[in-house]
């Protein structure tokens, strides 16, 4: 059959069918289908598709007079990276964008166009690193922020502009912004040397609170990995990752399958919290910011006892954690909210106007394990009196912990009406359960057992190093096996939840239970992708 024959129409349906550089192919055969293969309504899909555009601009914002000079433009921009790692990054920012467009446009003006080449490679000279492809393309569409250091601060009333967010408990404040390149450059040289790293180090500073002196982010440019300052940083230069190790992959191979460093899957990660409204912009008086104390189930826990509706939940603070310490390891901040439902206290049928409270009662749990039962008047010094429909009253104070998981529950006892002039007998308001989490993520992830399969010893198909397998586990691939040693429990046919803070699913497994000599293989799709901290 002749081509030509079917017409443009059913051309048209063909090659929107194809990939973009196909379809470029296609326009070589022939005059007659390079018409076709230029039609703009052909590539206004593929920029659709690929670059989430609705109008044909380049990558600076500027107007072109069509969707496949556009389409041009944006390959020839980005020549050098993995295209599907361009359009990925490409999606995670306009989801951000969109995101601060509605909730906090304050923060979308603070974001830099996007650094040249140059740039990146001036950076790359002064500290002598190579930074990891995701990171280097994060960059080439947003340089970072700019920021005041009285927006940063928080000084301006009305606004905590840092883009990834923070949190506030009695006098510490935290808002971390994302720096820009030449701000990376002199802040690295200056903490590398106070940390005594020396010039050969592959740590970059790319992200801090206000002032840059309470909590810094620092990316390994060799590794692709995340890290995060302790208590300890300035001292021992103590950190811990953000992000499974497992999870990051081709952070300098321009001809990997998957390329992603832990900037990146951060970043991500922190886009999905707020699409979800996991974490959202809260106001403190007249300042706004983006807070991460969570504010959806099952990380905020929430109970309502006669109107009274009680949420609370929980943020890890690296930068006031002593991971040498083992009594007190890990510092967390909670975050307590409270309100009076618009009907009103209601009590064995009557119905009060407010209630105020009078007592707290914590049960505080570590691993599980019951370390604490606190009993005492007021919250912070405080007695808050709740009415119908107004506003939460909200505090925040901090707990420290040996390990994680760890968790909180109890109740806060209320009297009808107010302390001075009770109309009824106290009532507790209870507090559901709420977690102390390093990773905090809406569930475990999870991996299904699709079957066993009898081990053939050293001619086994399923003998892989243990980060090897341990990625192809996370990539959630079909087929993926390891082989243990020791017996095959029956209760690891059901599903098996595994701490996503844990490097080697293996070790996790061949401490909780002695294997037998067999072959565990997972099935498709079923392992999630979440973990990341901080």
């Amino acid at each position: 059959m002749d081509l030509e024959s079917l017409g443009g129409l059913t051309m048209h349906i063909i090659l929107s069918k194809l990939a973009p550089q196909d379809a470029a192919y296609v326009a070589c055969v022939r005059k007659s289908f390079r018409n076709w293969a230029s039609d703009d309504l052909l590539w206004s899909r593929f920029c659709a598709d690929d670059l989430d555009l609705s109008s044909p601009i380049d990558p600076l914002g500027i107007p072109l007079p069509s969707f496949k000079a556009s389409y041009q433009a944006w390959r020839e921009a980005f020549n050098p990276y993995p295209w599907p790692l361009v359009t990925r990054v490409k999606r995670c920012w306009g989801r951000l964008k969109d995101w601060l467009a509605i909730n906090f446009p304050e923060v979308l003006s603070t974001l830099r166009k996007g650094a040249t080449e140059d740039k990146i490679l001036e950076l790359e000279k002064s500290l002598k690193v190579k930074l990891p492809l995701p990171t280097r393309v994060l960059y080439r569409f947003y340089d970072g922020q700019e920021l005041t250091s009285e927006e940063s601060s928080g000084s301006v009333p009305g606004n905590l502009l840092g883009l990834m967010g923070g949190y506030s408990f009695y006098d510490h404040l935290v808002n971390v912004s994302l720096l820009p390149l030449h701000q990376v450059i002199i802040e690295t040289k200056e903490i590398i040397r106070h940390l005594g790293f020396g010039n050969r180090s592959k740590y970059v500073v790319v992200a801090a609170s206000c002032g840059y002196n309470e909590k810094i982010f620092f990316l390994n440019c060799s590794n692709g990995q995340l890290y995060v300052g302790t208590k300890n940083l300035t001292t021992d230069g103590e950190m811990l990752p953000c992000v499974p190790n497992a999870l990051i992959s081709s952070v300098h191979d321009v001809k990997g399958s998957q390329q992603q460093d832990a900037m990146l899957l951060w970043l991500e990660e922190h886009v999905r919290r707020l699409q979800h409204g996991m974490i959202k912009v809260r106001k403190e008086g007249k300042v706004r910011s983006i807070s991460l104390f969570p504010e959806e189930p099952p990380l905020c826990a929430v109970g309502v006892t006669n109107g009274v509706k009680v949420r609370a939940s929980s943020v890890f603070v690296p930068e006031f954690s002593n991971i040498q310490d083992e009594r007190e390891k890990f510092l967390f901040a909670y975050s307590i909210r409270m309100s009076l439902s618009p009907e009103g206290c209601k009590m064995n049928g009557m119905t009060f106007n407010s209630c105020q409270l009078y007592w707290r009662r914590w049960i505080i749990r570590c691993d599980d394990v019951i370390v604490d039962d606190v009993n005492g008047e007021a919250v912070i010094g405080k007695f808050p009196l709740l009415r119908p429909g107004e506003e939460e009253f909200v505090y925040e104070s901090c707990i420290t912990q040996s390990s994680s998981p760890g968790s909180i529950e109890g109740a806060f006892t209320f009297v009808p009406g107010r302390l001075a002039d009770p109309k009824g007998s106290p009532f507790e308001a209870v507090v559901s359960r709420f977690p102390f989490l390093l990773n905090r993520t809406c569930s475990p992830p999870k991996i299904s057992v699709q079957s066993f399969v009898k081990c053939k010893g050293k001619k086994c198909k399923n003998k892989q190093s243990e980060s090897a397998a341990v990625t192809e586990t996370n990539s959630g691939k079909s087929g993926v096996g390891c082989c243990f040693n020791g017996e095959i429990p029956e209760e690891l046919l059901q599903e098996t939840k595994i701490r996503p803070d844990l490097a080697f699913l293996w070790v996790h497994l061949i401490e909780e239970i002695d294997l037998g000599q067999a072959c565990l293989v997972f099935e498709e799709s079923t392992v999630s992708h979440q973990g990341v901290s901080y």
